[in-house]
Formats: structure tokens, sequence, C-alpha cells
């Protein structure tokens, strides 16, 4: 019986993509035309924005922007966390104050709560201090203490409170109940286990949206520019009234958002890198993995 002849080697050939080929030239062509038509536009007048992208009325807008948004990002994720746990605590008067306040604030659009509270001396002319049997320790005029930018923090804080609580609330609920009864067969207490098992996972869950969250209330800042709180784009505004360069200055201000925006991206990724570390999602999100998307694939034909 003769021997069957050795099969022949397999071919390899590269897997020819045509349309993703095709798409990524549309892509830059229409790039292309976008940067070449804003950059030969006198109408832009690129000379007008360099002049003013560094002066001190914008720098100020800027940096008031940046306050803002730190204070109402960290005050706002604080109440939002002991929201969150007052929503997944067994009582249900906690649980009912705390979905009640996310409703109304959520409810409520963000330029209706800022003019509330910049208007509230309407409401209270006064604010005091009384304690029964010691009657008033301190009372003072309502414009005296809430000025525009009080009432900005306060209207700011109140409303990421609302939407942060939910974050924190998804994040922990997406923690299986097992991990915490494994921390108690450990020997760790309700807190450590918390501390130590809950919160890391929870963080991969909670970064991501919270991260959103943070670059939203960046730009929703630019909402005080409504009760003359000099912010980036209030900034901006003043200038154009007295100039009439309008667009160089609103060009101004969207260099500075994207600016901030770019910088808490990369902030982002890197937070989310470091608690995503032996997870199999961070793999997705590496840029070796990016890269080899990016790079053709081979494939083999028969």
């Amino acid at each position: 019986m003769a021997a069957e002849p050795a099969a022949a080697p397999l071919k390899v050939v590269r897997k020819r993509h045509y349309g993703r080929w095709c798409s990524a030239v549309v892509a830059l062509a229409v790039v292309a035309l976008m940067i070449n038509s804003m950059v030969r536009n006198p109408n832009f007048e690129w000379e007008v924005v360099a002049r003013n992208l560094t002066s001190d009325s914008i720098l100020a807008g800027v940096r008031m922007t940046i306050e803002l948004t730190f204070i109402s990002v960290v005050f706002g994720f604080a109440g939002g966390i002991v929201l969150a746990l007052m929503r997944l605590s067994a009582n249900p008067v906690l649980v009912a104050v705390s979905w009640t306040y996310t409703w109304l604030f959520r409810a409520v659009p963000m330029l209706v709560q800022l003019f509330l509270w910049y208007n509230i001396a309407a409401l209270y002319p006064r604010l005091g201090l009384s304690i029964p049997g010691l009657g008033e320790l301190w009372s003072a005029p309502t414009n005296s203490v809430i000025s525009p930018f009080s009432a900005a923090v306060i209207a700011l804080v109140m409303h990421q409170a609302a939407y942060a609580a939910e974050i924190v609330r998804a994040g922990i609920l997406g923690v299986n109940t097992g991990q915490l009864d494994a921390a108690r067969a450990l020997g760790l207490t309700p807190l450590q286990g918390f501390r130590r098992v809950v919160l890391p996972q929870a963080m991969r869950t909670i970064l991501p949206p919270a991260g959103n969250e943070v670059i939203g209330q960046l730009k929703t800042t630019a909402v005080v520019s409504v009760i003359a709180l000099q912010d980036l784009l209030y900034s901006a505004q003043i200038i154009y009234q007295r100039t009439y360069e309008v667009i160089p200055l609103l060009m101004v201000a969207t260099i500075w958002y994207m600016a901030m925006t770019t910088i808490l991206s990369i902030g982002q990724f890197m937070i989310e890198r470091h608690y995503g570390r032996g997870a199999a999602q961070q793999s997705a999100m590496s840029w070796q993995w990016l890269l080899r998307r990016a790079l053709p694939r081979r494939g083999v034909h028969r």
C-alpha cells in the first residue's frame, strides 16, 4: 500500500480590510476639510483669539470655573456617598428621604435651581439661628449671606449630590453580596469588609460615570454666567460686549473648556487604570489593546 503524499503547507495571506481603509480615508478627509475651513476663514479672527487667550480677565474666569468645579465635585460626591448609603440602609425613613432628595434635584433643571437660590431672599429676607429657651443667637439679612458665589456653590453642590448618589449606589449594588460574606468569614468587620473588599470593586463601576459627571460639571458651571458671576464664559461675554468680537471670544472660551476637559479625561484614564489592575476590563481599555485594534490583522485562508 503506497504512502499518502505530505500535505502542502498552508499559505498565510493578509486579510484585506477595504471598508476599514475607505472609512478611515473619508473620515480623515472630512477632518482635514474642517480644519482647513477653520484656519482659512478670516471670520474666526485667530489673531484676536491669540491676543485674548491669556488675558487677565479670561484667566480670572478660568480660575473661577476650576474653583466652582472643584468645590461642587468634592462636596457633591461627599453628599452623594451619604445619600447612597442612606438609600441602601435598612431604615425606611432614610431610604425615603434619600429617594425624595434625588428625585427632587434631578427633576428640577439646574438653571431653575440656580435662580431659586439666587433669589432666596424673596422667601426668607433674614436668616437666623434660634434655640428654644435661649432666643435668637444670630441673625443677618439673607442677601448679605447668599452672594452670587454662594448661590452658585449651593446650587451646583446640591445638584451634583443627587446624580453622584445614583452613581455610587449603582457601583455598590454591582458588587456581589457574597463578597461581603466572604470578608466576614475571613474575620473582617463590616467596615473593613466594605473598605477593603466592596469599595475597590465598586470603584471600577463608579469611576467611568463619575468621570463623565465631573467633565459634565465643568461645563455646567457655565450657567452661573446668568447671575453675573465671572466664570470663563461670563469673562468672554464681558469682553465681546465691549469689542463686538463675538466669535473670537467664544473660540477663546471653547479652547479653554477643551483644554480643561482633556486634562480631566487623562486623569480619569489614569485613575481607571489604577483601580482596574488585574481586571479583564482593564486590558480592554489599555493602550496596547487599542494599538492592536488599530493595526490590521492577519487571516488564514485555505
